[in-house]
């Protein structure tokens, strides 16, 4: 017995499968709907899927510097395109991720030659007015397929069968790990260390042979690919979107998730995710005090003291101040065995 936990320590220490082991614990999450509420399990749904677009924006900010307030329009996007595969063209919702990959793939390289030539403020001005653009779009779009305040879609269709809630947030889980796992591999291979070093420094990047032009293009690429597959899982569960909800508070709040938890810790991202977004869908929506209209804007303001606290006291997020901990736990623990060894 000893031996197999021993095993199993050793594997945990993988992040590979630690990622998996999360997703399996997420799955479990139907099975506990008679001790947890409807709106609880729909609110976590709901967190995991903005996670995945997190994660992407991580590898923006996190790596390659670029701060950009785009990010609402491209899940807007995604949203969209699982309404047009799901509802008008009736298409597979598999070939469906595919079309919004590909999409996604163009706008992001829209947005990408955009940033060639600015960067910083003026970078995150640009995108916001590039997202307002595209939200007002997406307004008109409530209105040509016949919604009132909004966009209802009918459910995932797979193999003949219209998916429950339960099924789909079981494909949610499987995007979470996918995502985790492809995160890794990017910020741990020659790409991620290249975004690093054009952070850091592009002077120095360019002058070791690096293409700034090149890595600048498929960070944009690949976060809008992550924040228009979270579009496509979030209709594909909600099943109804309004072109209002994607504001500039959802982009803002997705930063704000990244920097609060670590933008270059996959942990600290979902941390910080759940710190923004999860704390509000899950526990203050259900405070009856903060749930009462008086309050209802309570959870932004305890989310803004937040933000400004880890982002004064602990610039490399809640990721950051629990490696500190461990340290100075670790670091006291060997004091101790010192102090023992000497006596």
């Amino acid at each position: 017995m000893k031996k197999i936990m021993n095993t199993i320590k050793l594997k945990l220490k993988n992040p590979l499968y630690q990622f998996i082991l999360f997703g399996f614990l997420m799955i479990l999450l139907p099975l506990l709907s008679p001790f947890l509420s409807v709106t609880t399990v729909d609110a976590l749904a709901k967190t995991l899927i903005y996670f995945v677009v997190a994660l992407g924006f991580s590898l923006l900010i996190g790596y390659g510097g670029l701060a950009s307030l785009g990010t609402s329009s491209f899940i807007a996007i995604g949203t969209f395109v699982a309404y047009a595969g799901i509802n008008e063209f009736e298409i597979p919702f598999l070939v469906t991720i595919l079309l919004g990959v590909v999409i996604a793939m163009l706008v992001g390289l829209i947005f990408g030659i955009v940033s060639l030539r600015i960067e910083g403020m003026y970078l995150a001005i640009v995108t916001l007015g590039l997202s307002e653009i595209m939200i007002e779009l997406f307004k008109n779009f409530d209105r040509f397929t016949g919604g009132v305040s909004g966009t209802t879609s009918r459910a995932i269709q797979m193999f003949g069968l219209a998916l429950t809630s339960s099924e789909t947030l079981f494909i949610i889980v499987i995007a979470v790990v996918i995502a985790m796992i492809l995160t890794y591999n990017l910020i741990n291979s020659p790409f991620g260390r290249a975004l690093l070093s054009i952070k850091n420094n592009d002077s120095a990047a360019q002058a070791m042979g690096i293409s700034i032009i090149k890595y600048r293009l498929i960070a944009f690429i690949v976060s809008t690919v992550y924040a228009v597959t979270g579009g496509i899982l979030y209709m594909g569960y909600i099943r109804f979107s309004m072109g209002s909800t994607w504001g500039l508070a959802i982009s803002l709040n997705i930063l704000a998730a990244v920097v609060v938890g670590g933008a270059k810790s996959i942990w600290g991202v979902l941390l910080g995710t759940f710190m923004i977004f999860g704390m509000d869908l899950i526990l203050f929506k259900n405070i009856p005090f903060l749930a009462d209209s008086k309050f209802a804007n309570l959870s932004f303001v305890i989310s803004g003291l937040l933000i400004i606290l880890v982002t004064m006291f602990y610039p490399n997020g809640l990721a950051g101040l629990i490696n500190e901990v461990k340290y100075k736990i670790k670091k006291m623990r060997l004091n101790k065995k010192a102090a023992k060894d000497h006596e």
